[in-house]
């Protein structure tokens, strides 16, 4: 079901148009305040029977948590699956087809903003649902209305994503389309939604708390619906994490090879180990399986069902058996030992397993053009992700360690990842290099042109330690990437035809150490973009490579000044950086709040019905004391 008519090279290369602009913030307007209507109507007249009241006290029946953990679970879950979907579709028909004509005219966008606001809306639910304090580290609201973290934790992750479609709207009509997956606010959109995990464990954290249920219990010894959730909620984590990997999964990577191995160790680390020390035993590996199981399924939605390219995706299972067999070894009541260890498995023997599954499946397969560096980055992006792995996880049975510890290391681990992140995005021009291109018609429609044909570089060292040499087509109703076969020192020829009219952008892409570059095959003149004229596909010609980008994110504007772009960057990390220190402040005082100093959790509140605490909310709302839960 290729969506080819909405997409074409003339579509606008900036901002949306203004009316699709005022339409949707109409539609959240209407859904905000259907939102509202339903939660100040709970709050007013507790114990009275709205339909608000009925799905948390069915919610609570059956998952036997406080409704104000089990309503907002369920919304936030169904939500993100609702998101992730939209967002590997959105991703898969901008590399297909190109720029589309608004963010109305993309089917993707309403999965999109349907599944985020669903999972602002689940915040929003958690925070209006408690009708007495849901456990110690309840926030305080007015005299009688307390708020679980997770709750406030999930509203401000889906807001944080939220405000990532306003501020992309904005970025289009300053800089012009960035179609990377790494723009900023599109880092915003995916990185807020798939930490609302985080919050969502929280959550079920308190709830489990609040009920006076075990709070670590392995898989065996807790309830079906519990277990389900941590599994998911986990799962759900190692998803979002790798979400950052799209790029990769496609073939259409914009940045350094070195990222695909790193990403790969610290997400497993993280998620994996997190799992392990909360879940317990088989922890890692269903975490593993729950990624493989929604993934896949997306993958087969977005490619055979939908008729786009369909992302490929790692396998994380030698990893999670690496994690279980450090927890064995260790015992998972040692969380920085085994974050350090498991981490660090995750980013070697992980790594060699993944090298294998990448080179078999993946549109560009790991070489030697990658080492030794990507092995020393996996390692060291692994055991960063672990020791925060490790430190969820004991957060969620509130056994963290010591602040000064928790402290240390927490900051070391965000400065390891940084240098990593930094290391990857340093990049050079390239400078005095040429590539000559021969090419011949293969013999099919002269109306749907393709080509094949050879490349000659110079010089001719120009891609000996290459992570890839490629000749990369899309946006035109589909995508191929070709793994130019070397014939000759300097000398590759095509694999396969490529196509060379219409709307295709067909691009020589070569990636050499810390250089990114390109030369254009063929791209159509673009009437949106200024100065965006017809690249054609001559028989015999020699152009110069440039930054890769260039081609790629042909719709970037030029003439931007430089301390515009960096402001702008430096605001959207600014914003990202209070979210990730306002989830580690989540995991640390739910934690910390309440716990009796030896690693158990505190008295846990009695199981009211909702009659229960709408009948003391009418004798004055005044707090009634907790009995001690079993």
């Amino acid at each position: 079901m290729a969506l080819t008519h909405v997409f074409a090279a003339s579509e606008p290369a900036g901002g949306a148009a203004i009316d699709q602009v005022a339409i949707a913030t109409g539609m959240a307007g209407i859904a905000t305040a259907i939102l509202m209507v339903g939660i100040l109507g709970y709050r007013k007249h507790p114990g009275k029977d709205t339909p608000l009241r009925r799905l948390s006290q069915f919610s609570e029946r059956v998952s036997g948590l406080p409704g104000w953990a089990a309503l907002p679970l369920g919304v936030g879950g169904g939500s993100l699956l609702i998101a992730l979907l939209g967002m590997y579709w959105d991703i898969s028909l901008h590399i297909d087809q190109g720029r589309d004509a608004g963010p109305l005219a993309n089917p993707a966008h309403y999965l999109i903003l349907v599944g985020l606001y669903g999972v602002f809306a689940s915040g929003c639910l958690a925070l209006a649902l408690p009708d007495e304090k849901p456990g110690p580290a309840a926030i305080r609201i007015t005299r009688d209305w307390y708020v679980p973290v997770g709750g406030v934790l999930i509203a401000a992750c889906g807001g944080f994503a939220l405000l990532g479609f306003p501020l992309d709207d904005m970025w289009h009509r300053i800089f012009g389309q960035d179609v990377t997956l790494w723009g900023p606010t599109h880092l915003m959109l995916f990185g807020g939604a798939g930490l609302t995990l985080i919050g969502q464990a929280i959550l079920l954290a308190e709830g489990l708390r609040f009920r006076g249920a075990p709070t670590d219990g392995g898989l065996r010894d807790s309830q079906f619906f519990v277990a389900l959730r941590r599994v998911g909620l986990m799962g759900g984590l190692l998803i979002g994490l790798s979400t950052f990997q799209g790029e990769f999964d496609f073939g259409v990577p914009q940045f350094r090879m070195v990222f695909h191995p790193m990403l790969l160790a610290l997400s497993s680390g993280m998620a994996l180990v997190a799992a392990r020390v909360w879940i317990g035993k088989g922890g890692a590996l269903a975490t593993a399986a729950m990624f493989l199981i929604v993934r896949g399924a997306i993958a087969l939605i977005v490619g055979p069902v939908f008729g786009e390219s369909s992302p490929t995706l790692p396998l994380y299972v030698v990893e999670a058996i690496a994690v279980e067999g450090v927890a064995l070894a260790t015992g998972r009541n040692r969380p920085l030992t085994l974050g350090v260890i498991g981490g660090l498995l995750c980013g070697t023997i992980g790594f060699a397993a993944e090298w294998f599954w990448v080179k078999e499946f993946f549109p560009l397969p790991w070489n030697d053009g990658i080492m030794p560096e990507a092995v020393l980055c996996a390692a060291l992006a692994g055991t960063a992700g672990g020791v925060l792995g490790g430190l969820l996880g004991a957060g969620l049975r509130f056994q963290l360690p010591s602040q000064t510890v928790c402290r240390a290391a927490v900051i070391g681990s965000f400065i390891a990842i940084a240098g990593l992140t930094a290391y990857g995005l340093s990049t050079t021009k390239p400078t005095n290099q040429t590539a000559t291109v021969q090419l011949q018609d293969d013999g099919g429609d002269p109306a749907h042109r393709h080509v094949v044909g050879t490349v000659t570089l110079n010089p001719r060292s120009a891609a000996d330690d290459a992570a890839w040499v490629t000749v990369t087509s899309w946006q035109a109703g589909g995508m191929k990437v070709d793994r130019l076969e070397k014939v000759a020192e300097g000398v590759y020829r095509f694999r396969v035809p490529a196509p060379v009219y219409g709307d295709w952008k067909t691009v020589l892409r070569v990636q050499n150490g810390r250089t990114i570059m390109g030369v254009p095959i063929y791209m159509p003149a673009d009437s949106a973009i200024p100065g965006a004229k017809l690249v054609p596909a001559s028989a015999s010609f020699t152009r110069p490579f440039v930054a890769d980008h260039e081609l790629l994110q042909r719709e970037r504007k030029d003439d931007i000044p430089g301390w515009l772009w960096t402001t702008a960057c430096l605001i959207v990390l600014f914003l990202s950086l209070i979210f990730m220190a306002s989830l580690a402040w989540g995991v640390a005082r739910v934690a910390r709040t309440g716990n009796d100093g030896d690693g158990t959790s505190p008295p846990a509140e009695p199981a009211r019905t909702a009659e229960d605490r709408a009948a003391r909310f009418r004798r004055g709302g005044r707090r009634v004391a907790s009995a001690p839960g079993t």
